[in-house]
């Protein structure tokens, strides 16, 4: 985690006769940082700001006014998808408690007909990271919500009650089915992961000293209809794709090494000519891991020329740099701002309230309550799915790049990189296991956004399903660590057998450290063995370094 981003809005404080610092994070639903996320998630308390609190005061205030004025309100004072055109109940110029108690009955039985996700429940950590998340845009201040309802958010936080939702059953157009179990958890109905053990969310909150919720006006609406769970995914395929091409000119590196390959490609005289976008910081930092190789003198074997899958990796980096800047920018603007419907806007702006259609949906003197569609999140899904397509490109050349280690004609070493002793197989087989994995990656890289079938009424749709495309995104990273092992599992062998035939060839610095770190975990294949335990070992390897 860096320290420095998080300096700015973390509370640090030691916990007294122990060198551990316990991290406090103040959200105000403007600034939360994907570091600081992940960081609650591990543990990290929260607090709400005082100006936060204040605006959900605010907002909510607005919302009842509204109410109680007979204005049109999405989930309030008219029902939710196709039974928007039902009244819930009809104002009468005061918020009665027959209102107000319709409007519990109608939160209640919202939260629990929406509870209807599939499968296993998601990890804790992630879970925990789409509570931080969606008490963030929460307090962006247009939820309307109930404060206490954020206050609950924070409490499970700080106390690690963390609500079992199911993985699967969103479209992607707010996971109204999964982000639903938070609120049936928080009102007493559901179970919680809480100290160790799958429990009661009643006997967990009643263990904790927190209040269950008695949910009205919009706040069942706002705890189901956001994207919090789905963009968590998403967080996850960003961070872990990050991580991944952080080793990526390194492993490349070492792999131009035990081809012999050329640097040509990857000059400045040469890619500054068309510079696009990424190109020359993934050229550079290619350079950078070969300072001090071999590979800058003169060699009488190698070509000029090598195979496209050497020459072309910088493009697959820069192409993957670029995505990953750009899920990176959608990201910190989703965990941000406000993704509800309708969206509750203290101070709205008067454009447009001249007309009829508009001013019905302010409230003078206050804002306004207005019909969005910022529940739509197709600008994450997007940027997920184009890293997954610029990843599968980096594995593409990953694994081709693979079988030309293998190949004496582009080598000049030994078939298969079999060892002078060795009489056996060698590497000849093992290609399968990375072929498997990208024909998965070139399957899981299909874009997902606009699959689905027209639901509830016809009305929804459209869909993004955010949570499919992040998972592909995940385990594109996954399968492509794999394919990274296998290929670090070929080049040092290869170059292995270089130092065999000349003991004082030089690697690079960085390709160097990267090269005794791998064979510290991995042996040189001197005869035949099993190599199940060395893939898992380079899998490992290539995600943790």
């Amino acid at each position: 985690m860096n320290k420095s981003v998080l300096m700015a809005s973390l509370t640090l404080s030691l916990l007294s006769g122990s060198a551990l610092a316990m991290e406090q994070v103040v959200l105000d639903g403007k600034h939360l940082t994907q570091d600081q996320a992940w960081a609650i998630a591990d543990g990290a308390k929260v607090k709400i700001a005082p100006q936060a609190k204040t605006q959900l005061v605010k907002a909510h205030e607005l919302l009842m006014e509204a109410a109680r004025l007979g204005k049109p309100v999405y989930g309030l004072t008219v029902g939710v998808g196709l039974n928007k055109d039902h009244k819930l109940f009809d104002a009468n110029g005061k918020l009665s408690d027959a209102v107000l108690d319709a409007s519990r009955s109608f939160n209640f039985s919202t939260l629990r007909a929406h509870s209807a996700g599939v499968g296993e429940a998601a990890p804790i950590r992630l879970t925990r990271v789409a509570l931080a998340v969606r008490l963030n845009t929460m307090l962006a201040g247009q939820t309307g919500v109930q404060p206490e309802v954020a206050e609950l958010y924070e409490a499970y936080l700080n106390k690690g009650l963390t609500p079992v939702i199911p993985a699967k059953g969103t479209v992607g157009e707010a996971d109204i089915l999964l982000s639903s179990h938070v609120g049936l958890a928080m009102i007493g109905e559901w179970e919680v992961f809480y100290k160790g053990q799958r429990v009661s969310s009643k006997e967990a909150m009643a263990d904790a000293d927190i209040t269950p919720l008695v949910p009205m006006g919009k706040d069942a609406l706002s705890i189901l209809s956001n994207n919090a769970f789905a963009v968590a995914y998403a967080m996850q395929g960003y961070r872990e794709a990050k991580q991944l091409l952080s080793v990526s000119p390194t492993v490349f590196g070492l792999s131009l090494e035990g081809l012999n390959g050329n640097v040509a490609p990857f000059l400045p005289q040469t890619n500054d000519i068309r510079p696009f976008p990424y190109i020359k910081t993934a050229t550079s930092d290619i350079l950078k891991q070969l300072d001090g190789s071999y590979l800058w003198q003169l060699n009488d074997e190698r070509p000029l020329q090598d195979p496209l899958s050497f020459r072309t990796t910088a493009y697959t980096f820069a192409g993957a740099e670029q995505a990953l800047a750009s899920l990176d920018e959608v990201i910190n603007i989703q965990i941000n701002h406000s993704d509800d419907n309708p969206a509750v806007i203290v101070g709205a702006s008067n454009q447009y309230a001249q007309f009829p259609q508009v001013a019905k949906y302010m409230v003078e003197g206050q804002g306004g309550v207005f019909p969005t569609t910022n529940f739509e999140p197709l600008p994450v899904a997007l940027a997920v799915q184009n890293l997954s397509v610029a990843l599968t490109h980096v594995s593409h050349n990953s694994v081709m790049r693979t079988i030309h280690l293998s190949d004496e004609h582009f080598t000049k070493l030994t078939r298969f990189l079999s060892a002078p002793e060795n009489q056996g197989h060698a590497f000849g087989a093992i290609q399968k296991a990375f072929v498997d994995m990208q024909v998965r990656n070139k399957q899981l890289a299909t874009p997902v956004s606009f699959d689905g079938i027209s639901i509830a009424g016809g009305i929804e749709d459209t869909f993004t399903n955010l949570k499919l495309a992040s998972d592909n995104l995940i385990q594109i990273v996954d399968n492509t660590r794999v394919i990274y092992g296998l290929e670090l599992l070929h080049s040092t062998q290869a170059i292995d057998l270089r130092k065999q035939a000349n003991p004082d060839l030089q690697l690079g610095k960085a390709t160097q450290a990267m090269y005794k770190a791998y064979r510290a975990k991995v042996p040189f294949v001197a005869k035949d063995r099993p190599f199940t335990p060395d893939i898992q070992a380079s899998t490992d390897f290539i995600t943790h370094y």
